[in-house]
C-alpha cells in the first residue's frame, strides 16, 4: 500500500501554533483525571499519602484486565499480514516549565510507516510526577486524544499503540503502557530507553555481557525478574544501535509478537511511531513559542531534561542503583 504525506490528517494549532483546530483546543484537567476514572490529585503539589494509596488501588484494579497474550490475527503472522495502522503517543515539555506540555498521537501506515494523522495539543499539566505513576500526569490527555480519533476519524485508528516507557516490566506490574491500553482497549507496547531495575533485574556488569552479545537488529534477550517471571526483553532495534530497548507487553499483544513488531517499526533505533511523535511534538512547541515571542530551546534536550527534577517523597520504589546520598533525580526515575 503506496502511502503519501499528503494524506496526513492534522489535528492541532494553525501554522503559527497557537489557535486551537479542529476541536482540538488546549487542555487542562484541574484533577490530572479523565472523565470515569480514579486519575485524581491535587492540582499541585505533593499528593498526600492517601492519593497515592488510590493511585495504587487503581493501578490494581485495571492490573487484573490487562492481557498479554494475542487477541487479534495479525498478530500470530510471521509477516503481521492485517496490520495497516500503528500508533504511537507523547509528551514533550516547555524549557523550564515542567507543568506546560505538548501531548502528541501519530498514526502511521504499516509497514511503509508514513504518518497518516498526527494530533498535537498544547496541555497544562496539574498532576505532579510520582515515580511508578506517570499514568496519572500524563495518560489523561493521551486517552482523549485516542477518544477523539476514535469520533472523528474511525478509519484512521490505530490496531496497535506504542508507548515510550514501560508495561508489565514496572514495580507492580502496571505501568503506562498497561494504563493506555486497559482505558483505550487498544493492544499496547511499552518501549523504555533504560532499564527498570525492579523485581531483582539490575543494570550490571551480567546485563552489559549479555547486551555486547546482541550482534545484529533483532537480536534480544529475557528479562527474567527474582520471581522468575519474564518482565520484558532487551532488544538491538537495528544493526548500527548498541543501546538495547526494553521491550514489554502492555496490553493484549504477547510479548514475542511486541518484540517482532517493535523491531520491525524501527528505521532508527527508537520505534518510528514514538520517534514522529515525539518529533511532532516538539516541532509544535518551538512553533507555538515563535509566534508568542519565546526563544526556541536549545536543540538536543534529553526528554529526562525535561521531566520535574525530583520524585516527591514518600514514594517506596526508587528505581535501584540510585545512591542513597544521591537525589532521586530525573536521571534516576525511568518512565514508567
Amino acid at each position: 500500500m503506496a502511502v503519501s504525506k499528503s494524506l496526513c490528517k492534522r489535528y492541532h494549532g494553525d501554522d503559527a501554533g497557537i489557535a486551537p483546530a479542529r476541536g482540538a483546543p488546549e487542555v487542562t484537567l484541574q484533577e490530572g483525571g479523565a472523565p470515569g476514572s480514579a486519575m485524581a490529585g491535587k492540582a499541585a503539589g505533593k499528593p498526600p499519602e492517601e492519593i497515592l494509596l488510590d493511585w495504587k488501588r487503581e493501578q490494581a484494579s485495571l492490573k487484573a484486565r490487562v492481557v498479554d497474550l494475542d487477541t487479534e490475527a495479525w498478530q500470530r503472522d510471521p509477516a503481521f499480514s492485517g496490520l495497516q495502522r500503528v500508533g504511537g503517543v507523547d509528551v514533550s515539555f516547555v524549557k523550564d516549565d515542567s507543568g506546560s506540555a505538548c501531548a502528541s498521537l501519530v498514526v502511521l501506515s504499516y509497514p511503509e510507516l508514513e504518518v497518516l494523522y498526527e494530533d498535537c495539543r498544547m496541555v497544562t499539566l496539574t498532576a505532579p510526577y510520582v515515580s511508578g505513576f506517570l499514568a496519572f500526569r500524563e495518560l489523561p490527555f493521551l486517552v482523549d486524544a485516542v477518544q477523539q480519533l476514535r469520533q472523528r476519524e474511525p478509519c484512521l485508528m490505530p490496531q496497535v499503540l506504542f508507548v515510550d516507557g514501560n508495561g508489565v516490566l514496572h514495580h507492580r506490574g502496571f505501568g503506562v503502557a498497561c494504563h493506555l491500553g486497559v482505558l483505550t482497549d487498544l493492544p499496547c507496547i511499552g518501549v523504555a530507553k533504560k532499564l527498570l531495575q525492579v523485581d531483582g533485574l539490575e543494570n550490571n556488569a551480567l546485563h552489559k555481557e549479555k547486551i555486547q552479545l546482541l550482534k545484529a537488529g533483532g537480536d534480544s534477550f529475557p528479562l527474567m525478574g527474582g520471581s522468575g517471571t519474564i518482565l520484558g526483553r532487551a532488544l538491538r532495534s537495528h544493526d548500527h544501535s548498541t543501546k538495547p530497548l526494553y521491550v514489554s507487553v502492555g496490553h493484549k499483544i504477547s510479548l514475542e509478537a511486541a518484540v517482532r513488531l517493535t523491531h520491525s517499526c524501527c528505521k532508527f533505533r527508537i520505534p518510528e511511531p514514538v520517534r514522529q511523535a515525539d518529533i511532532r511534538s516538539r516541532d509544535y512547541i518551538r512553533r507555538t513559542q515563535e509566534v508568542q515571542g519565546v526563544p526556541a530551546p536549545q536543540s538536543g534536550r534529553s526528554k529526562e531534561a525535561q521531566r520535574p527534577k525530583a520524585c516527591p517523597q514518600g514514594v517506596s520504589e526508587e528505581p535501584a542503583g540510585t545512591s542513597k546520598g544521591t537525589p532521586a533525580g530525573r536521571k534516576a526515575c525511568p518512565r514508567f
